[in-house]
């Protein structure tokens, strides 16, 4: 049976308004009388229902997490992530997944879907800059990504362009030249979904130390999965390309690529070094460890989590739209010669809109 309200004050000794006032957190309870409810709710394990608190309060202590896909390790530790810095504001998060299409996407900013929470945070895959009317809605949404900007939300995301830079630098610093890419994607080489800003990034490091770009070491994949990262190495080897590097755009791509270098005899990181982006926790345990772009997808769950709270808790007039930069930093491993983590280079590179 589940508990409730009755049940506590009946063993509290108490009114069922009292049991509510505690539960609601109201200032106006003797200490004793406060110790006691709580005890009676941990006895019989009452929990709240969420629901009805939220037609008293306009609230109901939970948000919502809208992400393309659980299965892409990123998004399923961001997602654990974001639920360790709700429980700081003891808030509960729902997850969603969008399955990575327009009309799911669509359903979230519509409220179709997550409804019964506060507010939302929101990673979309499908929907652009075309569409950044769709944010103006009557409920608090911070937009977390890179498919959308200057829009009427806050916006929290990593600095693609830089990272991917840096990434590329970790291994032209180490002494390679011929560097591939894997995770390009198909069309739309100019608009600002993550790959074609990886690939600027990528594009920038070699123009800065006069390596010549060279189209036959790009390899598109797309989803970002293992499976594909290994059919762009394979690619690659069967091409006969001459290469001593790879980037990958993600870790999963990486997992997939040394995965198939392993399969050909292919030495990492004596014959070919590789780098990842993401710095999932998979990473600290392939063979050999893989080097990876932590973009501060802990920061950026916490600063996503804490605005909006602000949001949820905003009085009056609503303040101006904030967009915040995550730092990040290359964690060497053994796949670029590093047996410990080298000295992290970071960039602090937060923006507040006027």
């Amino acid at each position: 049976m589940v508990a409730t309200l009755h049940d506590v004050a009946r063993i509290a000794g108490v009114s069922i308004k009292t049991v509510s006032n505690v539960v609601n957190d109201y200032p106006h309870v003797r200490e004793a009388t406060r110790a006691r409810v709580l005890s009676a709710i941990a006895e019989v394990d009452y929990k709240p229902n969420l629901s009805a608190r939220g037609l008293r309060s306009g609230k109901t202590g939970v948000i919502g997490l809208a992400v393309p896909e659980l299965r892409q390790n990123y998004f399923a530790e961001l997602a654990d992530a974001i639920i360790r810095a709700a429980e700081r504001h003891n808030v509960a998060v729902v997850i969603d997944q969008t399955g990575a299409t327009r009309e799911g996407e669509v359903a979230v900013l519509s409220g179709k879907r997550l409804r019964l929470t506060d507010g939302i945070l929101f990673s979309p895959e499908r929907l652009g800059q075309e569409d950044i009317d769709l944010l103006d809605v009557d409920f608090p949404v911070v937009l977390l990504g890179e498919r959308m900007f200057d829009g009427p939300t806050d916006h929290v995301t990593m600095n693609n362009v830089e990272c991917a830079r840096v990434a590329t630098q970790h291994l032209i610093g180490i002494g390679r030249r011929r560097i591939a890419v894997i995770g390009a994607h198909p069309t739309h080489q100019d608009d600002i979904r993550s790959a074609n800003l990886r690939m600027r990034g990528y594009r920038e490091a070699l123009a800065a130390a006069d390596i010549e770009y060279d189209e036959s070491l790009v390899r598109v994949a797309a989803p970002w999965h293992r499976e594909n990262g290994a059919a762009a190495m394979r690619s690659l080897l069967d091409d006969g390309v001459e290469f001593d590097a790879v980037f990958t755009f993600n870790d999963t791509l990486g997992l997939g690529a040394l995965r198939a270098l392993g399969e050909a005899g292919v030495r990492v990181p004596e014959d070919v070094a590789l780098v990842g982006f993401d710095n999932i926790d998979e990473t600290r345990f392939s063979v050999p460890s893989m080097s990876s772009v932590d973009p501060g997808r802990d920061q950026i769950a916490q600063l996503a989590v804490d605005l909006l709270i602000e949001r949820i808790n905003e009085k009056g007039d609503r303040q101006p739209p904030r967009q915040v930069l995550a730092d990040f930093h290359v964690v060497g491993r053994e796949s670029t010669g590093f047996a410990q983590p080298p000295e992290a280079a970071s960039a602090v590179t937060t923006v507040e809109d006027d």
